[in-house]
């Protein structure tokens, strides 16, 4: 059995999803899905306290670090190094989003016998396959891995063909709120085959800013807010102080569970989507209801 410490929640997610939860010894404290891994020690926590704050003081605060080069996130090296990892995962995509890695090579490069670092760095669908084949093949989880993404590409290619003759639901995908950010990486992707067109969409890059006449200019069908790090009632908050800019339907979603974080259950967060495009067409089959349409 490995020994895995896990940086990341998609990470986390991932382990849990190929069967080996109970081989995570060490998690960051964004680590919370299943609920079981919050028993876990917690190796990495934020420097900044903003719990409370809003998203534009969030906005400037990591702005204020990023630029002068100071780091996001402290890691406990003692707790690291008591912890005995064989596997270290960590992302080197997003510095708001884990330890960069830079942080872990410092803190890894005094262990008697270092541990593999796996990096999940994906920018599309695609690439978070390779993650999760990647992630078992260093947890001695192959199979498992192979058979999770045989599953997820069946349950694609159902919506795919479900919504393939539909007409596309023109939509804009909100990843921040104060300021407005534009959905990145694997979400324009998400919405593609759902059956949706984010035309401010930045498919396999980084999110930007951008502002309201922005998005009255793409004239969209739907809004869907999702703020990066927000559970659904947050989110729900925030589309409601938000100006009303054209006769879209606005829906706040769980992001963190279905969006923000590149594992197993972004294939949910297609489904999700498609229902949400078209309700007609894609049945949304589990018990919670993570969207609330926002009047």
């Amino acid at each position: 059995m490995s020994r895995i410490v896990s940086f990341l929640p998609a990470g986390t997610e991932m382990v849990h999803a190929l069967g080996a939860g109970a081989e995570l010894v060490g998690r960051s404290h964004e680590c919370d899905y299943p609920s079981s891994v919050t028993k876990l020690p917690v190796v990495s926590r934020p420097v900044l306290d903003l719990d409370d704050a809003s998203p534009a003081t969030i906005d400037v605060a990591v702005a204020q670090r990023m630029d002068s080069g100071d780091t996001l996130y402290r890691i406990d090296e003692v707790l690291l190094r008591e912890l005995k990892p064989d596997v270290i995962l960590t992302q080197n995509l997003c510095r708001v989003c884990a330890p960069s890695g830079d942080e872990l090579t410092r803190a890894v490069r005094k262990f008697d016998l270092p541990p593999e670092v796996l990096f999940l760095t994906p920018r599309n669908v695609a690439e978070i396959v390779d993650n999760v084949l990647a992630v078992g093949r260093a947890i001695g989880r192959t199979n498992e891995a192979e058979s999770l993404v045989r599953a997820h590409e069946q349950r694609l290619a159902k919506v795919r063909a479900a919504v393939a003759q539909a007409p596309l639901r023109r939509v804009v995908f909100l990843e921040w709120t104060e300021p407005l950010f534009c959905g990145g990486h694997w979400v324009p992707e998400m919405i593609s085959l759902a059956g949706g067109y984010d035309p401010l969409g930045r498919p396999g890059e980084d999110s930007v800013r951008m502002d309201w006449d922005d998005v009255a200019k793409a004239q969209p069908e739907m809004i869907i807010v999702s703020p990066c790090g927000y559970r659904l009632e947050r989110a729900a908050e925030l589309a409601r102080q938000m100006p009303q800019i054209s006769d879209a339907a606005v829906y706040a979603v769980d992001a963190n569970a279905y969006f923000a974080r590149p594992g197993p259950r972004v294939v949910e967060g297609v489904e999700l989507l498609a229902h949400l495009f078209h309700p007609d067409l894609v049945s949304w089959s589990h018990a919670e209801r993570p969207w609330e349409r926002i009047h």
